[in-house]
């Protein structure tokens, strides 16, 4: 990343987009693995006695502790597919801030970037 004022980072889109080649490339070469994680992740997001946007939010808040940009990006897009409010991602990144303290100003930050990324796409899709 340049320090120019004119450059910026997507933490949402522009993270998944790098991952992308790598994640198909691997997943052709461990494909049973891959059908395994997505059982999992079907299993484990399905609404229950925990709806789907509390889901996100928490996979949001352990992406961000764990650090992993590409984890952020997926569930910052989930929770704003499933309907989480600015305001609710925003307190659910401050209690990561609590808990992880200054590593969490720095990962929150980029964990709330992608949401709001997520959330304008799907609104302005909404809007059309």
């Amino acid at each position: 990343m340049t320090n120019d004022s004119t450059h910026t980072h997507s933490y949402g889109k522009g993270v998944q987009a790098e991952l992308r080649e790598p994640a198909l490339t691997l997943r052709k070469v461990i494909p049973d693995v891959y059908e395994g994680f997505k059982a999992l992740h079907d299993a484990a997001f399905s609404a229950g006695a925990v709806d789907v946007k509390t889901k996100e939010l928490i996979a949001l808040a352990i992406a961000t502790s764990q650090h992993c940009d590409g984890c952020m990006a997926s569930h910052a897009r989930g929770a704003a597919r499933a309907g989480a409010t600015e305001a609710e991602v925003a307190e659910t990144l401050g209690v990561c801030i609590q808990m992880m303290g200054g590593p969490g100003t720095v990962y929150a930050p980029r964990a709330f970037a992608a949401y709001r990324e997520f959330a304008e796409a799907y609104a302005a899709r909404a809007r059309d």
